[in-house]
């Protein structure tokens, strides 16, 4: 029995506080991105493309329209920025950075809002240190891990290691390969882990080298990094990164290439700065 006041596991509702600090995350956000030069869009909640995204089509929402074309709700809003910016908008825009302030919505009834920037021919540095300007604004210093998906492609493409084992981080069946090196891959964590890299082959050091620069060029104090991680979404090829504060991710993004469109982005997810932020002024 469905009673009336009753909403969906995983939707999301805010009143009174909770909803003034969310407004609060999105006003103080949209207004330091369009301070940066940021244009601001807003993409349609059905997409025809969201499938080519995700590796498990699962979470995607599916209807049809009316040609009966397979039409699916917003799960996630990065491909669809880039896309409609460089094919539908074409040259009636010259903006190469985009803001968006949406939720995303996934299989069976979940909601997550989110604060997401992109950048057509943007830089990991770009985009790292933004995230890092809109959660200081919520003073928080969250731990950045970064990582580089292109290892793992290799260790599954050249060294045998299975991207499903990959995926599922089964770290005692990764070490049990036959790959001398593979254990100094799997223990590294701190940035100064990536001091001697002298007994990595040319291909993972080359992928290794991408992460140290990227924490120099980012400087960022409360830094980890994670060679192993994979990140799901299909369009991320080379550095990623995460922050998280105690468990909650409250930021994720990189470079990625879609339809050969080179770019960079991040989406903050709203509801986990909210949290962040009331458990934070409740102390």
């Amino acid at each position: 029995m469905v009673y009336e006041h009753e909403i969906p596991s995983g939707s999301k509702l805010y009143f009174g506080e909770s909803a003034k600090i969310k407004r609060e995350i999105e006003f103080v956000s949209a207004e330091l991105l369009e301070n940066l030069g940021f244009a601001e869009i807003v993409t349609p909640l059905f997409s025809y493309h969201q499938h080519e995204s995700f590796d498990d089509k699962k979470p995607l929402l599916k209807l049809n329209d009316e040609q009966n074309h397979e039409v699916t709700l917003r799960a996630d809003s990065t491909a669809d920025v880039v896309r409609i910016v460089t094919k539908r908008l074409g040259r009636s825009t010259e903006s190469k950075k985009w803001f968006y302030v949406q939720p995303t919505v996934t299989f069976p009834t979940k909601e997550q809002y989110q604060i997401g920037a992109e950048v057509i021919d943007g830089s990991f540095e770009e985009v790292a240190k933004t995230a890092v300007m809109l959660l200081a604004e919520m003073d928080a210093k969250p731990v950045m891990q970064i990582a580089n998906i292109r290892i793992p492609h290799l260790l599954n493409e050249k060294y045998g290691v299975s991207l499903e084992v990959l995926k599922s981080m089964h770290v005692e069946q990764i070490m049990g390969t036959d790959l001398p090196w593979i254990e100094q891959l799997v223990r590294m964590n701190a940035v100064s882990d990536l001091n001697d890299l002298s007994a990595f082959p040319s291909d993972i050091k080359e992928e290794l080298e991408k992460i140290k620069e990227a924490t120099e060029q980012v400087k960022y104090d409360n830094m980890v990094i994670s060679p192993l991680f994979y990140a799901k979404m299909r369009y991320y090829d080379s550095l990623t990164f995460r922050m998280f504060e105690d468990n909650s991710l409250l930021a994720m993004g990189g470079i990625y290439t879609i339809d050969g469109v080179e770019a960079a982005g991040f989406a903050l997810y709203t509801d986990e700065c909210v949290c962040y932020k009331i458990d934070k002024e409740g102390k």
